[in-house]
């Protein structure tokens, strides 16, 4: 019989801080990798890369993020409720080590698109920054949000305004074929990882 390990709520919050959040981070799988883009009252664009944008509902098209810990100033939160706008952009392979610079602390009067060599395109008038590199880029309203009380982040909730992205990469059915954009996902705290898609399955009825 192939040995476990089982591990207790005590055990894990006898670990060490930075063991602790690297284990329980990669406990849910891959995630989406994802950058956000906004801009403050004052004109400075910040870019962070998130992980938790997930899918909220699609009538209507709804995305939800959960922020980190408000023990501080999160200046992506804070320009999104100031503003009420921000974008989802997704991160390919080849942006990736600059997408992931942007988690580092910068000062809020600093652009992470500056000093992570990322460029920031406005289109269509939005009034959020996209990612110019990204192939998926969604531009968002604020709509909601909802405190978890339980360790002081946030749930935002926005709705979908505008989506960008290349032609021919949604087919007939409103399949999104996510390979042909070469996207990525993330693991834990900081590793990145290429996808493949398995298989694509019927609509799953009991009959069958």
């Amino acid at each position: 019989m192939e040995k476990v390990q089982k591990l207790s709520f005590d055990d894990i919050m006898g670990m060490e801080k930075i063991p602790r959040l690297t284990f329980v981070n990669a406990l849910s799988g891959f995630k989406s990798a994802n950058l956000i883009g906004t801009v403050s009252k004052d004109g400075v664009q910040n870019l962070a890369v998130f992980s938790s944008v997930v899918h909220v509902g699609s009538n209507p098209p709804l995305l939800g993020m959960i922020t980190r810990p408000m023990v501080v100033e999160r200046d992506t939160y804070a320009n999104i409720k100031e503003t009420g706008y921000y974008t989802i952009n997704h991160i390919q392979e080849e942006m990736s080590y600059r997408a992931h610079q942007t988690s580092a602390n910068y000062d809020s009067n600093i652009s992470e698109f500056e000093k992570c060599n990322l460029e920031p395109e406005f289109i269509n008038s939005f009034t959020a920054p996209y990612v110019k590199e990204s192939q998926l880029k969604i531009g968002m309203s604020f709509l909601e949000e909802y405190p978890i009380k339980a360790n002081g982040t946030i749930m935002v909730i926005g709705k979908i305004e505008e989506v960008i992205l290349p032609e021919g990469t949604i087919e007939e059915d409103g399949y999104l074929n996510l390979e042909k954009l070469n996207g990525i996902c993330i693991g834990g705290l900081d590793s990145y990882y290429k996808v493949e898609r398995v298989g694509r399955y019927v609509y799953a009825r009991v009959a069958k």
